[in-house]
């Protein structure tokens, strides 16, 4: 295949970038991908950052050997806050991730510059979110807020129930009531893990309409097709293929790749050694 020809790989720690993954169809249908999803060692956001840029340094080596992709998107917001610049120095091809367009995202939505930040816990310690949106707006309020048991719901197939609405609340009240002068003390949810999308449902009934709840895969589509522009490395064909892998059990990956694509999707066994 030639460069401009070559997929774009997504990766994340398991079915979450599949948000992302649909946008970028959306935006650029006529770009092939590959994407990956590491079941076997999520959730990324309870291990040590150590482990997570292992874990992701061997994606990018798997992309590479695998797919000859002409860009990766690290998908996940965890491997992204700890990682990406490590596996960017390393990479034969660009490498971008989900913080900077997410925070882009937010300070689009936000009117009060007031911004809570639902994210992993390994996110939350790293601090990528705070410093990219102060570094776009030093002026902004920023309040984090760890959600340790929404990812491993989701991967569960539990993202439509009851007990992901009662982890919703769990962590989306203290960000809306805690020390506010002004109530709700955020006027805009960023949802800083690629997962979260997928109880979005219940984070708009829990915050109402003066709530605004943004996550970043319009913003990140957005710059890959910047990066591919200014790369020169659009498609020239019409034909694109599309190419789902996992590591680990493929059960819940391929229910939730049809729920989100609306049609059967093939999941191919992948191994990071």
């Amino acid at each position: 295949m030639s460069g401009p020809d070559r997929p774009i790989g997504v990766f994340d720690s398991g079915v979450g970038g599949l948000t992302v993954l649909k946008e970028l169809r959306r935006q650029l249908p006529n770009e092939s991908t590959v994407y990956l999803g590491d079941e076997a060692r999520m959730p990324y956001g309870e291990r040590e950052a150590a482990e997570v840029v292992e874990f992701t340094r061997k994606a990018v080596q798997w992309f590479e050997r695998e797919a000859q992709p002409k860009l990766i998107l690290i998908a996940c917001n965890t491997a992204t806050a700890v990682a990406l610049e490590i596996v960017r120095e390393e990479s034969s091809v660009p490498v971008i991730g989900v913080i900077r367009p997410g925070a882009s995202a937010a300070l689009t939505a936000t009117s009060r510059r007031a911004v809570g930040v639902l994210a992993t816990r390994l996110t939350v310690r790293s601090g990528a979110y705070f410093r990219a949106l102060r570094d776009l707006d030093p002026l902004i309020d920023v309040i984090q807020q760890p959600a340790p048991k929404l990812v491993p719901l989701i991967e569960a197939g539990g993202a439509r129930s009851d007990e992901a609405r009662a982890a919703v609340r769990e962590y989306i009240a203290p960000m809306l009531s805690e020390g506010a002068v002004v109530a709700p003390g955020v006027d805009t949810i960023l949802l800083g893990c690629t997962h979260y999308p997928l109880v979005r449902w219940a984070i708009e009934q829990i915050t109402g309409p003066v709530v605004r709840v943004v996550d970043s895969a319009t913003t990140t589509a957005l710059a890959v097709r910047e990066v591919l522009d200014s790369h020169r490395l659009r498609a020239t064909g019409d034909t694109p293929t599309q190419r789902v892998h996992a590591t680990g059990s493929l059960d819940t990956f391929v229910q939730v790749a049809r729920a989100m694509f609306g049609q059967a999707t093939e999941v191919h066994p992948a191994t990071l050694s």
